[in-house]
């Protein structure tokens, strides 16, 4: 059985620890753990992962953040996925910093990432697994503020979350999303 894990974030080390990036952060946290090595292919970096019998593609998209849907719907099809088999991870101002949540379906919320899978795919109901970043800026700094570096405290806590968020990985590829977030979300 084969998943396709798609990490969100922007291409570049401009970007590499940006809020906005947080997606590329767990795949290669789970890359890492399960020693698989990203390659430069087409329209992202990809890794080929095992876990309990299952193959994982995990992707990071080169196409740039606003245009993730080419990359995901690029893999979908080559690896021959079905979207059931799709996870999202992607950073939500909406969440309280470090909050993880799993959902099946929903709405892009205004992130521009998933807005553009959304259009691409013609559907809204693949899984995504949203990062709560926090919304600690003025009126109008939402772009600087995603854009920007995590501060002290929340690096602090960053690696143990996304050490959380492999885990709903794990979960989604073997138990299935339902049971994933029922033993997952909100933790």
């Amino acid at each position: 059985m084969k998943y396709l894990i798609v990490g969100l974030g922007n291409p570049g080390a401009k970007y590499e620890n940006t809020r906005h990036n947080i997606g590329f952060k767990v795949v290669e946290a789970f890359a890492k753990e399960r020693e698989a090595n990203f390659e430069t292919l087409k329209l992202g970096e990809v890794a080929k992962a095992k876990w309990k019998g299952r193959q994982l593609i995990l992707l990071k998209p080169s196409t740039f953040m606003n245009l993730s849907g080419k990359a995901v719907n690029y893999y979908l099809q080559k690896e021959k996925i079905k979207i059931e088999n799709l996870l999202v991870i992607t950073d939500d101002l909406a969440l309280p910093y470090g909050k993880l949540r799993m959902k099946g379906k929903g709405s892009d919320g205004g992130h521009n990432g998933l807005k553009d899978i959304q259009a691409v795919l013609n559907t809204n109901k693949y899984a995504r697994l949203r990062f709560g970043v926090g919304s600690e800026f003025s009126k109008g700094k939402q772009v600087d503020y995603v854009l920007g570096e995590w501060n002290d405290e929340e690096r602090l806590q960053i690696e143990e979350r996304i050490k959380t968020a492999t885990e709903f990985i794990k979960g989604f590829s073997t138990i299935g999303l339902n049971q994933t977030m029922s033993n997952w979300n909100n933790k």
